[in-house]
């Protein structure tokens, strides 16, 4: 068996709440009790809403916390190079397709369900789709037009995950074709996810439930390219006084909020752990 190695991935694109601590208190104390390591992940691939001082306010925030990590911390952004020879491979195995269609044109097709709710995104309709036949064009060296991956209609997928057991979901009906590769020249969260966790060897994946869908769209993409699928550990969210899920918007539990409230990392650690015993 592997050694355990696991993962933090925050996005700096805000400060980190009380949320994501609890995702990371997870994935810390899951290396701890299997005598692993985590990695920290810097998610900077979002070139719209990413922010230089966020990424310094996540480390410190992390470490004020008392989490460790193996160094360096690894930046996608840095990766690039290796999300492009994914997608070359995903290429070569005609997978993909380039795809012109707008978000709109997507919902307003007849009959197009949305995923995960009417807030999620709606299901690629299979009539969108180019003939599997034809000729692929060529992938530019400045994509300007979207890559989506062909996924296999019909077929039933299933994970059990640490937190939630057994998940399943049918391929086309309860997700569809989806983003490989962005127009704006960004590789999708999908596929640098699969191709981190692969190549750096992360033997569990630990982020939280409004995810889980993901996690088969990410199967499709580990059995494309070859890859061992990584065990999966999906965190319940935390939501505020309201009931509504914590985002990077409620600045009133962001950790640097509780911090300059005097609010000490023992006392939120601990209360993680009350919470979970």
């Amino acid at each position: 068996m592997p050694t355990y190695r696991g993962r933090l991935a925050p996005s700096p694109t805000g400060l980190l709440h009380l949320g994501h601590a609890r995702t990371f208190w997870f994935a810390a104390e899951r290396a701890r009790a299997a005598g692993g390591t985590l990695l920290l992940r810097n998610d900077d691939l979002d070139a719209i809403r990413f922010r230089l001082d966020f990424v310094d306010a996540m480390i410190a925030d992390l470490r004020w916390l008392g989490f460790i990590w193996e160094e360096p911390v690894v930046s996608q952004s840095q990766r690039r190079p290796r999300y492009r020879a994914a997608l070359a491979r995903l290429h070569a195995a005609n997978l993909i397709y380039p795809c012109t269609r707008s978000r709109r044109d997507v919902i307003e097709a007849a009959g197009a369900p949305h995923e995960g709710g009417a807030d999620d995104e709606p299901i690629y309709p299979p009539s969108f789709r180019p003939s599997a036949t034809a000729p692929l064009p060529p992938l530019d060296e400045t994509i300007a037009v979207n890559w989506r991956f062909r996924v296999p209609d019909g077929e039933a997928l299933s994970v059990r995950d640490g937190k939630f057991g057994e998940q399943r979901a049918v391929v086309g009906r309860d997700f569809g074709d989806f983003l490989v590769w962005r127009k704006d020249d960004v590789p999708s969260y999908q596929l640098a996810c699969v191709v981190d966790d692969a190549e750096l060897g992360v033997t569990e994946v630990v982020r939280g439930a409004d995810l889980i869908r993901s996690t088969f769209r990410q199967l499709l993409l580990f059995r494309a390219l070859g890859w061992a699928v990584p065990d999966f550990f999906h965190c319940p969210l935390m939501n505020d006084d309201r009931g509504e899920r914590l985002a990077k918007r409620h600045d009133a539990l962001a950790l640097r909020t509780l911090r300059e409230r005097g609010v000490t990392p023992t006392e939120i650690l601990a209360k993680f752990a009350a919470e979970n015993a």
